[in-house]
């Protein structure tokens, strides 16, 4: 063993510690070393130095720099109205929630030192001791009260008015307690208020260009479209931050934003393409690869109520036709996760492990074709840049049709517009959505009968009732097996293909350390700045 091992290298140990962060399995790791020349026996002590590694004790100062990708004059610091990527990772720095969601998706307590309800319907939050505010006034139930209750306020125009309206009643109970109580009861409740929109802000607050919030930073710079610096909070409520200031701003040209990062000039680059990837690996014991797989995904859509996805062997034919290995591969360059036609994603509690992807096979998909009497029609299907790689799904898709004489016409129309007149519209086309925390709020919004992106027109009684039940509930072995029923449900009898679970890519220096991957998307949740620390 000890030779197999002895030109194993320091260099190397980062190797593994950078497929760690990139989401490599242990097989897939020890295969590496295999070809490495390390034997089997020892790849368990190697992952575990590396895995020790990755956990190492925080180191304390230094200025980090990162980039996103999007951000406009209209960038805010309120967090009910945050709308872009990068007022989420400026809110998270400059507030605090309630609650927070872990890498495992599971609801832990921020704000709050307990979250309680015996019926769903009435909660009682008990508040955390001794956190102050940047302008030193402690945190109070009336802050939590006026939070929450400004997402009602039509003039607010939160982004998240209408999951806040199951919120009808708020009291402070004392200075620490506050009962919220729902229209009906809700088990989600700790999910929904880890939404980036649910930040605590200071009761009566209307300028908020100072960011007076709890957070681990406090705002000196902040320019909409252009940048925003924070600096350490020094009487921050909990051990953090680890560095002395944040500075974040937007590079929108993905190739700038990497050659910022590769030159040194910030620490991470979010979201980069695939391309950009390769001019990264090529330094691997320099910068790392960070992937999350969240939920985000583009999909393909057949109306039930139109021709010719009112013939269920249409739809049958399609699910069929969709090679979910050629799309994850090359339509996203291998950078996503196959996907079984329900948007419950792998990352969260409630997914359904049993429930299998629909394989590639042409000849069952002619067969239900020709049972539908569509096989060597031409058939509209519409998409659009608007709809991440929503082109070139469609391409493989019209391709397998073609070898059995299925006519996809594949209609390419612009960005501009494609949300108001084609998504939710064209008999078959292509949307993309954004990762949910929770399968309720998934299903409320795109499967229930009134949904109000019911994408393929999807209506059934049994799914409504379930559905009502599962979010009343506060089992979460029972919840699980309703979602778990409700996702084959949709897998089976619903118009929508989801071929494929999109993965984010951020790009950072092998300096940036404690970066993890979080359900709520890439830079860890947006909250990257308040854990990450730059080694010496």
């Amino acid at each position: 063993m000890n030779d197999k091992i002895t030109n194993w290298t320091t260099s190397d140990d980062t190797r593994v510690e950078n497929a760690i962060r990139r989401g490599a399995t242990r097989r897939e790791l020890l295969h590496m070393m295999l070809a490495g020349g390390v034997a089997m026996s020892a790849g368990g002590l190697i992952l575990s130095r590396a895995s020790q590694a990755l956990a190492a004790t925080p180191v304390s100062g230094g200025a980090l720099k990162a980039a996103g990708w999007s951000s406009s004059t209209a960038d805010t610091l309120d967090p009910a109205k945050a709308s872009l990527s990068t007022d989420y990772v400026r809110c998270c720095s400059f507030y605090n929630r309630l609650t927070f969601l872990d890498q495992n998706g599971v609801p832990q307590m921020e704000l709050a030192e307990t979250i309680e309800s015996k019926d769903a319907k009435t909660w009682t939050v008990k508040l955390k001791k001794g956190v102050t505010f940047h302008d030193g006034k402690p945190l109070t139930a009336d802050d939590v009260v006026f939070s929450l209750k400004r997402h009602l306020d039509p003039a607010v125009g939160s982004k998240v008015a209408k999951i806040a309206a199951q919120m009808t009643g708020f009291k402070a109970v004392d200075k620490q307690t506050v009962e919220i109580t729902l229209a009906n009861p809700n088990a989600d409740l700790p999910t929904i208020l880890s939404m980036h929109h649910f930040m605590i802000v200071a009761d009566g607050t209307t300028d908020f260009s100072k960011a007076n919030g709890t957070g681990a930073f406090v705002k000196e710079v902040f320019e909409p479209g252009v940048r925003s610096v924070g600096i350490k909070n020094k009487n921050y409520w909990k051990s953090g931050p680890n560095v002395d200031s944040f500075e974040y701003f937007a590079i929108s040209d993905d190739n700038a934003r990497v050659n910022a990062l590769l030159s040194g000039d910030i620490h991470l680059a979010a979201s980069i393409n695939p391309r950009s990837m390769r001019l990264v690996e090529t330094q691997a014991d320099a910068f790392v690869l960070s992937k999350t797989t969240s939920g985000n995904y583009t999909n393909l859509n057949m109306r039930l109520d139109m021709e010719p996805g009112s013939k269920r062997d249409f739809i049958e034919g399609m699910k069929y036709l969709v090679n979910r290995e050629q799309i994850v591969k090359s339509a996203l360059r291998g950078l996503g996760e196959v996907g079984n036609d329900q948007p419950v994603s792998p990352a969260n509690f409630y997914r359904n492990a049993d429930l299998k992807a629909r394989a590639f096979d042409p000849e069952k998909a002619k067969f239900h074709f020709e049972k539908a009497g569509v096989l060597g029609q031409s058939v509209p299907v519409i998409a659009s840049d608007a709809a991440t790689s929503s082109i070139d799904m469609a391409m493989i898709i019209q391709a397998a049709g073609a070898e059995i004489g299925m006519k996809l016409d594949v209609q390419r129309v612009p960005s501009d517009g494609y949300w108001d007149n084609y998504w939710l519209k064209a008999p078959v086309h292509f949307g993309n959505i954004n990762p949910r925390p929770t399968p309720d709020i998934l299903f409320s919004l795109l499967y229930a009968s009134e949904a109000p992106w019911n994408e393929s027109q999807y209506k059934s009684e049994k799914f409504d009732t379930m559905l009502i039940e599962a979010r009343g509930s506060l089992d979460q072995n029972k919840r699980k097996a309703i979602y778990n029923e409700m996702q084959v449900m949709v897998a089976e009898e619903a118009g929508t293909i989801i071929p494929a679970y999109i993965s984010n890519v951020d790009a950072t220096t092998a300096k940036l350390k404690g970066l993890e991957a979080n359900p709520l998307g890439g830079q860890m949740g947006y909250a990257f700045a308040e854990y990450v620390w730059l080694e010496a």
